[in-house]
């Protein structure tokens, strides 16, 4: 039986682990990718506070797991199938059918990147499309590449390859960027960065390998093409709630729905981090999350329990 079962290894997870075990609880935290969550993949993460010249995404999270191992948490790679709720009692069902026996379920599980869903995206995924270019974009050194979105992450990584490509085009389907002030400003002052504002890829093209996008203007409807070896897609989120949706409220986009004590619909049932709805998505509001979350937990743990 433990006291806390977290589902997800993100900075919601770990953080919630880490306050979890600290407090004496029996805790396990199960992550079927990544321990770390998406913001390993991050080059460069400049506002979280104490590190005043920045830290690596990677570097930010090893110290997180290093802290909640620290503190005793078990660590799981399996993924969940589904959860239960049996009253004081939760059932938590891992991928490999085991079952976990638990008091309380935090649910961390995070958002994945949205896919484009245009022809050539899923043929050259791993051939010059990814998601990820920290991971990646070594392999486009001296070479013309694309980054499709407006938001903080898809500017953030074309800054980040502006350092390797011989070029990056920013392809947004609408005239103005979502992403924040710094972020635009450093982004337009790169000569590497060409902006093409309110197109949108209509198919993702190449042989062996990605050589071009073709793009369409969404107020002319002009197609023209973009001749790139390389395309990183980043234009938002869903939330990775599909295992929960038959039990926990969710609102119109799939997000689960809280209060600040980070509780569900379902008394010792708590969400937190990305998987949430909240209005700001952050490692540090992931990790606040993950506090309150592990805090009322225990709070519950020693009134209902």
């Amino acid at each position: 039986m433990y006291d806390v079962v977290i589902i997800g290894g993100g900075p919601a997870g770990l953080a919630a682990g880490i306050y979890a075990a600290r407090g004496g609880l029996k805790t396990i935290i199960c992550e079927e990718k990544v321990f770390g969550g998406q913001i390993v993949m991050s080059y460069e993460v400049e506002n979280y506070p104490g590190f005043p010249k920045g830290i690596s995404g990677m570097e930010l999270m090893d110290n997180f797991i290093k802290q909640a191992e620290r503190f005793g948490v078990e660590m799981n790679y399996d993924g969940v199938k589904s959860i239960e709720d049996e009253g004081k009692t939760k059932c938590v069902t891992l991928s490999n059918d085991t079952k976990l026996t638990t008091k309380t379920i935090i649910i961390a599980a995070g958002a994945s990147p949205n896919k484009l869903n245009c022809p050539g995206e899923k043929k050259f995924t791993g051939r010059g499309v990814s998601y990820c270019a920290t991971c990646d974009g070594a392999f486009f050194r001296g070479k013309p590449v694309a980054v499709i979105g407006g938001g903080d992450s898809a500017l953030e990584e074309a800054l980040y390859l502006a350092n390797l490509a011989s070029k990056v085009y920013i392809i947004h389907r609408r005239d103005q960027l979502r992403a924040v002030k710094i972020l635009q400003d450093r982004a337009f002052e790169n000569k590497k960065i060409e902006f093409i504002f309110n197109h949108v890829v209509k198919e993702i093209q190449g042989d062996k390998f990605v050589n071009g996008i073709l793009i369409e203007n969404v107020k002319t409807g002009e197609l023209s093409r973009v001749e790139v070896d390389g395309v990183f897609i980043y234009v938002g989120l869903t939330p990775n709630t599909e295992f929960v949706s038959d039990i926990i409220k969710l609102d119109e986009e799939g997000y689960i729905i809280t209060n600040e004590r980070m509780e569900t619909n379902i008394p010792g049932i708590f969400a937190a981090g990305d998987i949430r709805v909240t209005p700001l998505r952050q490692v540090l509001t992931a990790a606040s999350d993950g506090a309150i979350a592990a805090s009322c937990a225990q709070k519950y743990i020693e009134m209902k329990c």
